[in-house]
């Protein structure tokens, strides 16, 4: 019982802080809407939950084997997340636009944990925290994962929800714009410790 209720308290901790899910969440909320944005969040959770299993079933051991590995992923993730950023300070607000049709699919939120820095910390810290090596691992990271599927639905949907309700107060087009711009300012600002460790990596080397 105990060890489910750390489980639990991480998974909130980490589920319904700012990061990069939270925010590409909440700017679709405001953009398009709950029903546009619900395979977004669905996406998210679920893809989440498999790269959790999936690290718990030996995916981090390459990193051990193969440390190069990892710094390519920061790297990549970075590039994305900046790239993403664009795209968001880019969304346009009136019905003219094509884009602003297109919110982030299912897949989008599910292919997006592989390169988000902060999904991968979270993942692998609750791995080696609440798993131990036995007859009783398969229990235990069926169960993180569980836990984290629970908690990352309300908690993420909560930030869904506020970007809803904050669509009130941005039907302003200008209003809007300068929140997607906001918003794309915090992901980028979210990617600067991760630039710090890779470009500490490279210099180390």
């Amino acid at each position: 019982m105990e060890a489910l209720l750390a489980v639990l308290l991480f998974a909130i901790s980490s589920s319904i802080t700012p990061g990069p899910n939270n925010i590409m969440v909440m700017t679709s909320g405001v953009n398009f809407g709950v029903r546009k944005s619900i395979p977004l969040l669905l996406g998210i959770c679920f893809g989440f939950v498999v790269m959790l299993i999936t690290v718990g079933f030996g995916f981090g051991k390459l990193f051990e084997v193969f440390p190069a590995l990892q710094l390519w992923i920061k790297f990549l993730g970075t590039v994305y997340l900046i790239y993403l950023s664009f795209l968001i300070a880019c969304t346009r607000s009136d019905l003219q636009s094509d884009a602003q049709q297109r919110p982030l699919s299912f897949l989008n939120g599910a292919l997006f944990q592989w390169v988000n820095a902060k999904a991968w910390v979270v993942a692998m810290g609750a791995i080696v925290a609440f798993t131990n090596s036995g007859v009783d691992y398969v229990y235990e990271n069926i169960m993180v994962a569980a836990v984290f599927l629970a908690v990352g639905l309300p908690c993420v949907g909560v930030w869904l929800v506020f970007g809803v309700v904050l669509k009130k107060y941005l039907s302003n087009s200008i209003r809007q714009r300068y929140f997607n711009y906001t918003m794309a300012g915090l992901l980028l600002l979210s990617v600067a410790p991760v630039c710090l460790d890779i470009m500490t990596q490279l210099t180390s080397e």
